[in-house]
């Protein structure tokens, strides 16, 4: 059985008090749950992140690092800082990373690499832009960015991947994906993660990272194949992200 995963991705929001206040409030309300809750950090926040949600089920999870395992790479962070840190996850491969910092899918392989070998969950994120979709190269997009990304792994290691899916074109730009549209191709990401692990393809979980809220998730989490979230701004507020976790 798929695990079910609400994270949030907090980005580049809050201060170091803010930050305390929501990790306060999201451990006061989750309650008994068996959905995985994972609070995407900034690193300054993991620290206090990991120490406020201690002895709970709740994890962290930091929202990127460095492809090297050490090194003359000033303000960067290595995966090795990360797991003495106490982070069990890690985000990689954000669309946003991929926009204004230009990484690549064969950069991103090397992170998820140096994740697995530390024991780090990567949560991998993909998605097509606006101009993709409205062309047609979506399925195609997403074929290259599932095949380059994670290449040269064995089963073992791509069943404990997360994938997150983000429709770059339906964020931030007034165009709304339906619980349908989403279906649609986290079937498809399934079925190529068939082509490798055929049966247990279905032991992975994949997110949807769509602008999810409180408003919609009920119905994106009753999809065949979304196993949860990848919550952006709806992750800033305690009520929010909680009726999220819930709404499965």
């Amino acid at each position: 059985m798929r695990k079910k995963i609400v994270a949030g991705n907090w980005k580049m929001n809050l201060t170091k008090n803010e930050g305390l206040l929501l990790v306060e409030g999201v451990l006061n309300g989750v309650g008994d749950t068996d959905t995985k809750v994972i609070l995407g950090v900034p690193f300054p926040f993991i620290s206090d992140a990991v120490s406020g949600v201690d002895g709970s089920a709740i994890s962290v999870a930091a929202q990127n690092c460095h492809q090297e395992e050490k090194g003359a790479f000033t303000g960067e962070v290595s995966v090795e800082m990360l797991k003495s840190f106490g982070a069990e996850y890690c985000i990689v491969g954000h669309s946003e990373r991929r926009q204004y910092f230009g990484e690549t899918d064969e950069l991103i392989n090397q992170k998820i690499q140096r994740l697995l070998a530390s024991g780090i969950i990567p949560i991998y994120c993909c998605g097509e832009s606006l101009e993709e979709r409205e062309s047609e190269r979506h399925f195609k997009v997403m074929e290259e960015q599932i095949q380059s990304a994670l290449q040269g792994f064995q089963k073992d290691e791509l069943k404990k991947i997360v994938i997150a899916y983000e429709p770059v074109w339906a964020i931030g730009t007034g165009v709304t994906a339906t619980p349908e549209q989403a279906q649609e191709m986290h079937k498809f990401i399934r079925e190529k993660l068939a082509q490798v692990l055929v049966d247990e393809a279905e032991e992975v979980s994949i997110l949807y990272g769509g602008s999810v809220k409180p408003n919609n998730a009920k119905e994106l989490f009753s999809q065949k194949d979304i196993d949860g979230g990848l919550i952006g701004g709806a992750s800033l507020s305690a009520p929010d992200f909680l009726e999220i976790i819930h709404s499965f």
